[in-house]
Formats: structure tokens, C-alpha cells, sequence
């Protein structure tokens, strides 16, 4: 009987090892892999081609600071055809006066508080029919050719497409350090898939989508993990969800820790909560032999990377009296992790100062402890990111121009 539980044991021990080590090694492989791909061509519209109506949709709770700004953004675009909806939830909307008829201020009569109900409300509230919806928060800025660029992708035959999100703010350690985890994701998650024409990684903001197919998504509540849901869902949808790298929207970053912690807090909930559509996406790829889902459901399946690194120095310790063969294949496997992660934010960087804030990385382990420790408090309350940054669109462009 004790040599059954102790084969049980070393097997679960070198289970779990394997999915550690992979979680540390795709991400070199992708790097590599994206050394001998060719990037996808996704063609220019005609010049006056104007045949796509987007609708794009903007959620603001509490707050309108941010959206002169925004709308300033959204009417310098190139491509006109497009309306904006404004949700202004639990708001003040009396000043908010702008005099072309593709901006729409919609109030709730009741307070939402709810990004789902939001978007749920502008929809019900569109003027027209609308091929293709936008999603974006209310402290985004849009580039002028924003939607010049996303259109090529819808006309190629998309459905979803995920645009690239860029930081609108990275004066400060926790900005930069936050960007510096998108930049990471935004190339193993999205660019590289892409190429390889495997299903791209979605935001909870800059995500396109055919108005039909959003129509079709089923939320069992309304708190928290509106992407994920979205994503496992879409993911099996569709052929595939696309990254237009082309297509730029600026986000707010995180300023200073305890916002940070409130972030990742929520983040932390709504992977555990939709540990099963991620368990469903990850089984839907097995069963249908598709690469794209089996990915991304794997993506969705891996612990916030902190936890991560928790585990695999737990496994190292094990390791070192058990196995000190193993222990040192820990050591190569995380010392090629760092150097791919750092070779990534090198080689990806759009904006200044990300590979120098590499060496305070250790204050954001830190943080995401702390917020680990308040999981439960995401799970009954509406946890906002408080942002700071009103800039326009001219002003960014001139200090960062992409």
C-alpha cells in the first residue's frame, strides 16, 4: 500500500513539474518561433472606402473627467464612419455638451454599476444597426488612424479583433512596470499568435467584434471577468481572434501601489471564477484538435505569473533534498525565462524607460502578495481602478509618436 502512495505521489511531483516548466518555456519558444515567421500582410482599404458602421462604446462609472479628452480623440479619426455611446453610469452628464451627432451621451436612470449592464444598455440604445462594436474604457485615447487600421482586418473576414493597447502614462516605477507586463503578454499572447494564425488573447478593452456574435455571449452575473468570459466563449466561435498590431488605443497605467493591488485583486478573483470556461475552452481545443483553443484555454488555465514563481521555488526546495538533478533544471529553466523576458521587453517596447524598470520588479511581487490576501473582497464589490492622467491625443502623440 505504501509503495502505490508513494508511485501516486512521484507521479502527481513530475505532473505538476511538467506543467510548470511549461508554462517557463513556451514563451521561448514563441520568441524564437517569431524570429522565422513572416509578418501577415492585412491589406490597406481603398482610399474613400468608407462601408463599414462602427459603433464604439465607452463604459465610465462615477466619473466623467476623462472624457472631453476621449471624445477629442475619437473625432480626429480619419475614418468617419462610426458613432460613439457614451455610458455615463451613476454620473453627472450636464456638461458634457458636444456638438457632433456621432457622440451619444447615454444616463441610465438607475445606477448600473456594472461594466456588463453597460454595455448591455448601448446596445439596446443604438441609433442605427452597426456591423461592428468597439469597447473601451473611459480614460482610452484612440490614435487618429485607429479605425482606418482596424477596418482591413473586418473586410478580411474577422470577427473579433483584439487592437494594441499602449500606455498612455509612464512617468512613474508602478506605470512603467505595469506596461511592461502588457508589452510581455501583448507578444506571447497576441503578436506571435497572430502570425501564426492561432486564436490572439483579448483585453477588456480595444476589443472589435461583429455586433451579432457579442449579441450571442451569455453572462451568468454581471461582476467581474467580462473578458474572460468573453474570451472562452468567442474562442470557440470563431476561426480565429485576431491582433491588429496597426490599430492603437491608449490606456491609463497604474500610478502607485494600492491601486495596483485593487487591479490585481480583481484580476486574481476573476481567474478563479472563470476557472471553468478556461477548463471548457482548454477540453473544447482537445476534443476539436484545435491548437488555437488548446492554447489559449492553457493561457486562461496559468496561474497570475507570481503564483507561478512561488510555485516553481517551492518545487526547487522539494527538489534539492529529493532530486538535485531537478533542482538544477529549475535553475536553467527560470535563469532562460528571465532572459526571454527581458530579450521581449527589449525588442517590443514602443515607449521609453520599460527595460530599466525591469530591476523594480521585485516591489511588484510584493504588491500582488498583498493583494492576493483580499481575493474575497472582489468577489461582492464593484472594484474601480482610480486613474489620474487627463491628456489629449495631440500631447501624447507629440511626446510618444507611433
Amino acid at each position: 500500500m505504501m509503495e502505490v502512495v508513494k508511485i501516486i505521489a512521484w507521479v502527481l511531483f513530475f505532473t505538476i513539474n511538467g506543467i510548470l516548466a511549461f508554462y517557463f518555456v513556451l514563451p521561448a519558444i514563441l520568441f524564437v518561433i517569431s524570429l522565422f515567421i513572416r509578418k501577415k500582410n492585412i491589406l490597406s482599404p481603398a482610399s474613400g472606402n468608407n462601408d463599414i458602421d462602427f459603433a464604439a462604446i465607452v463604459t465610465t462609472h462615477q466619473d466623467t473627467r476623462f472624457i472631453p479628452p476621449l471624445v477629442d480623440s475619437f473625432l480626429k479619426q480619419g475614418y468617419p464612419n462610426f458613432t460613439l455611446y457614451i455610458v455615463a453610469d451613476d454620473c453627472d452628464t450636464g456638461h458634457l455638451i458636444f456638438e457632433d451627432k456621432r457622440v451619444i451621451i447615454l444616463k441610465p436612470e438607475k445606477a448600473l454599476h456594472s461594466k456588463i449592464k453597460s454595455i448591455h444598455y448601448a446596445i439596446d440604445k443604438f441609433v442605427k444597426p452597426h456591423k461592428v462594436m468597439v469597447i473601451f474604457d473611459s480614460d482610452n485615447l484612440v490614435h487618429p488612424d485607429y479605425f482606418k487600421n482596424l477596418y482591413p482586418y473586418f473586410t478580411r473576414g474577422f470577427k473579433v479583433v483584439q487592437t494594441h493597447m499602449l500606455s498612455k502614462n509612464t512617468e512613474s516605477t508602478f506605470a512603467r512596470l505595469d506596461s511592461v507586463g502588457h508589452i510581455y503578454y501583448t507578444f506571447t499572447e497576441r503578436k506571435v499568435k497572430m502570425q501564426l494564425g492561432l486564436h490572439s488573447a483579448i483585453l477588456g478593452l480595444g476589443i472589435a467584434l461583429d455586433t451579432a456574435l457579442y449579441k450571442e455571449i451569455a453572462y451568468k452575473d454581471t461582476i467581474g471577468g467580462f473578458d474572460k468570459k468573453l474570451q472562452s466563449q468567442l474562442a470557440i466561435q470563431v476561426k480565429q481572434i485576431a491582433f491588429a498590431e496597426d490599430a492603437i488605443v491608449y490606456d491609463e497605467k497604474i500610478e502607485e501601489g494600492n491601486a495596483l493591488e485593487k487591479q490585481r485583486t480583481r484580476w486574481i478573483y476573476t481567474y478563479f471564477k472563470h476557472f471553468k470556461d478556461s477548463c471548457n475552452l482548454f477540453f473544447s481545443g482537445l476534443k476539436t484538435a484545435s491548437m488555437g483553443r488548446i492554447l489559449l484555454g492553457s493561457s486562461m488555465l496559468r496561474p497570475p505569473m507570481f503564483l507561478l514563481l512561488i510555485a516553481a521555488f517551492t518545487i526547487m526546495a522539494v527538489a534539492a533534498f529529493l532530486k538535485p538533478a531537478l533542482f538544477f533544471i529549475w535553475i536553467a529553466l527560470l535563469l532562460l525565462y528571465v532572459i526571454n523576458f527581458i530579450l521581449i521587453i527589449a525588442t517590443q517596447s514602443y515607449q521609453k524607460g520599460m527595460l530599466n524598470s525591469l530591476i523594480f520588479i521585485p516591489f511588484l511581487f510584493l504588491r500582488q502578495l498583498k493583494s492576493l490576501l483580499k481575493i474575497k473582497s472582489a468577489k461582492t464589490a464593484f472594484l474601480k481602478t482610480e486613474h489620474q492622467k487627463i491628456i489629449y491625443i495631440d500631447e501624447l502623440l507629440k511626446n510618444e509618436p507611433i
